[in-house]
């Protein structure tokens, strides 16, 4: 096997975005990091409810937005995690959704978001 990176090692990239309550947001980072991401990136958000909504509701308005880059092969599977989760943790409910990412311009960039150490060199 090469050390050398080359066309062959190419994976696919997505931005997964993950909104849950912000007191699960690490929790969530957990469970996220166990399927091979490198970068992850968490941020406080709003709810859009308006105070009586959420007063009458209890909802929770503050929000954590986990940006994740992930391969586009582990997507379905990390997917499936958080959605049983959303399902099975006490007050754990939140949204996931993933899109495509077009380019990454730098090779070491690509290689340290895909988790992808084949054409480093030691």
């Amino acid at each position: 096997m090469s050390n050398r990176f080359d066309a062959s090692d190419i994976k696919k990239l997505k931005l997964l975005v993950t909104v849950v309550d912000r007191n699960k947001g690490e929790f969530y980072l957990d469970v996220i990091s166990q399927f091979e991401v490198n970068y992850q990136m968490a941020v406080g958000g709003m709810g859009t409810a308006n105070s009586e909504l959420v007063d009458l509701l209890g909802l929770n308005i503050h929000k954590a937005v986990i940006l994740s880059v992930v391969r586009e092969d582990k997507a379905d599977e990390i997917m499936k995690a958080l959605e049983q989760r959303f399902t099975t943790i006490k007050n754990g409910k939140g949204i996931a959704f993933a899109v495509p990412m077009s380019s990454v311009i730098g090779v070491n960039l690509y290689q340290f978001l895909s988790n992808n150490r084949l054409g480093r060199e030691k």
